[in-house]
């Protein structure tokens, strides 16, 4: 790990190539600790620290506009009233549009005043970079939900033997979810597969509706669902 002058390095670096400069303290008394998500879009693991950031990682992974996810992968380190300083945003994502997004996900109660005082100077440092600083919201409690449902069946394990272009003439027109998973076969065997369509786009529905076997699924024209559910 190397520690370099922003502004003669910050528009060669690429956050995506880089490991986490710092974990996660294990705390007594809180109900999660530490872990790591399994990235659909990277193939990679992602760390977390809180429920909040894991929440915030799995809507980034299912979002299409997403094409990157790191963990911590760099750290601001600045003198102030004659201290040093030092901030690490949580994630660091890349877009489809090349544009990258450094990401602090404070919970529910929102960001305490030494985060937003610390951020206020990496938002300045970033967009020196042609980056932006953003803090995660909490996404509606039902689309949360049903993401952590459908992340379940997020890996390409999920998806054997059923063809996407079976599915999707399964749900031709909106169709009850279970309806759809017995024209493809035992919904034992069929509904992981579309729940894996669900989460990679293929398939739509009313994310904010809670799923269920009645819920109207139908083929996506696009591919991907849109990613304004962040």
């Amino acid at each position: 790990m190397a520690q370099l002058p922003w502004r003669t390095t910050a528009g060669e670096l690429r956050p995506m190539d880089y490991p986490g400069v710092r974990g996660f303290p294990l705390r007594r008394g809180r109900l999660l600790a530490p872990g790591w998500w399994w990235s659909a879009t990277t193939g990679r693991l992602v760390g977390y620290g809180s429920a909040a950031m894991r929440d915030a990682v799995m809507l980034l992974d299912q979002d299409p506009q997403v094409v990157g996810i790191a963990c911590r992968p760099v750290e601001f380190v600045w003198e102030e009233h004659g201290r040093l300083v030092t901030h690490a945003p949580d994630l660091a994502v890349a877009l489809t549009d090349g544009a990258t997004h450094l990401v602090d996900c404070p919970g529910h109660s929102g960001p305490s005043r030494r985060l937003a005082d610390r951020a206020r100077v990496v938002e300045a440092c970033a967009r020196e970079a042609g980056w932006e600083h953003q803090f995660a919201v909490a996404a509606d409690p039902v689309v949360t939900a049903n993401a952590r449902w459908l992340s379940g069946y997020r890996h390409p394990r999920c998806a054997v033997g059923i063809s996407p272009a079976r599915i999707r003439r399964a749900f031709p027109q909106p169709t009850a979810l279970g309806t759809g998973a017995l024209r493809l076969g035992d919904p034992i065997a069929t509904l992981p597969a579309v729940y894996h369509q669900l989460w990679h786009g293929l398939l739509t529905m009313d994310w904010d509706r809670p799923l269920h076997e009645e819920t109207l699924v139908t083929a996506s024209t696009t591919g991907r669902l849109p990613g304004a559910r962040r």
